[in-house]
């Protein structure tokens, strides 16, 4: 693809044709879109770069093929975070049914490829297609009721912008725009138990993969240090072993072959890998119910990794991340095991519905 132009527009293509009839759906058929996809303008766009500009007259439909978005909206001369859309979506077909200027700028929150489709040609593919027409509006009234709740929301203007440009800032920062599955915790119902790093643990031959008490905290919500597992992520960029690999559910995890060079927690840019000694299997629960054989529930003592290989040799680093419980049943043990619900884990586009749940919105 990198040497042969025709090569790399035929595989381009073919890429395209299929994501658009994965999103749209609605009984498109390949022969249906050939005139839009014959049109389609691939663009690379830059962190911060704005595909779409608040107030336009445009009307073109814009696929997120990779990274991610923001959308804004300019309220009392501020620019205020309305909501975000993932790799997967589309953005732009409310000037598309309804008519009329654009009502709110998008921008890339990292870096991104898009896919530009003309605005007249999927016009007349909407006149074929009821259906499609169909779902633009179911997918747009979600996002209506977000613009219906700001607007009701004018006595307290400088709250609301306040509230939600914190939330961008937030999401951007935190690389929550750039999960695939983030663990929240919400501070109105943790009680502080530990349980879902002692799960962690649990599940994990004695090393936890979170820590509850790091990371930030966003009003009522705490970003523990735990993998995001990021859409495109950073700590596969350099593995000699080829070790990191996604799972079927989108979970980033390290296998067996890991030969702890540390280059996935040099470039892990929000510190949720580390290098430590995996100690031995502990004993079964009964073992240490009955028999008093190793440690109990939870992360076992330094003494108990210590002391459990050859002495004077020093046991290889490997590297430990969240791999969301993959393999075992019943989801994440950290979410399992909190007894309030506090623990979740949630999607970046579900974040804001989270925040704004906890202001009682």
């Amino acid at each position: 693809m990198s040497q042969v132009q025709e090569a790399r527009e035929t595989v381009n293509r073919i890429t395209t044709e299929r994501q658009l009839l994965q999103i749209f759906g609605s009984g498109l058929s390949a022969d249906g879109i050939k005139a839009v996809l014959a049109a389609a303008e691939p663009m690379e766009v830059k962190p911060g770069q704005a595909i779409i500009e608040e107030g336009d007259d445009s009307y073109d439909v814009f696929v997120i093929r990779r990274g991610s978005m923001v959308v804004e909206r300019t309220i009392a001369g501020k620019p205020v975070f309305l909501s975000y859309i993932p790799a997967g979506s589309f953005v732009g077909e409310m000037s598309l049914i309804e008519g009329g200027r654009r009502t709110a700028s998008v921008r890339a929150a990292i870096r991104s490829d898009v896919i530009k489709l003309d605005g007249d040609l999927f016009r007349r593919l909407m006149r074929s297609y009821p259906a499609l027409v169909q779902k633009l509006r179911n997918d747009m009234a979600s996002r209506r009721s977000l613009n219906e709740f700001i607007e009701q929301q004018r006595d307290t203007f400088e709250g609301v912008v306040d509230m939600y440009s914190s939330i961008a800032e937030f999401l951007i920062k935190q690389g929550i725009g750039e999960a695939t599955d983030v663990l929240l915790i919400d501070e109105n119902l943790c009680v502080g138990c530990d349980n879902c790093e002692k799960a962690c643990a649990d599940s994990h031959d004695g090393l936890s993969r979170l820590d509850r008490e790091a990371g930030r905290t966003y009003d009522h919500l705490h970003v523990p240090t735990s993998c995001r597992h990021c859409e495109h992520p950073y700590c596969m960029t350099d593995c000699p072993p080829n070790a990191i690999h996604r799972g079927p559910d989108g979970e980033v995890f390290i296998d067996d072959t890991c030969i702890g060079c540390g280059n996935c927690q040099r470039n892990c840019p929000y510190d949720v890998i580390r290098m430590d000694k995996v100690p031995d299997k502990k004993p079964g629960l009964m073992s240490w119910l009955f028999f008093g054989a190793g440690p109990g529930p939870g992360e076992p003592s330094k003494k108990w990794k210590d002391s459990h290989h050859a002495p004077g040799v020093e046991k290889a680093k490997k590297a430990i991340k969240c791999d969301m419980c993959s393999g075992k049943s019943g989801g994440p043990a950290c979410v399992r095991a909190c007894p309030t619900g506090a623990a979740i884990r949630v999607s970046p586009e579900k974040f804001l519905s989270v925040a704004l749940m906890g202001r009682g919105a």
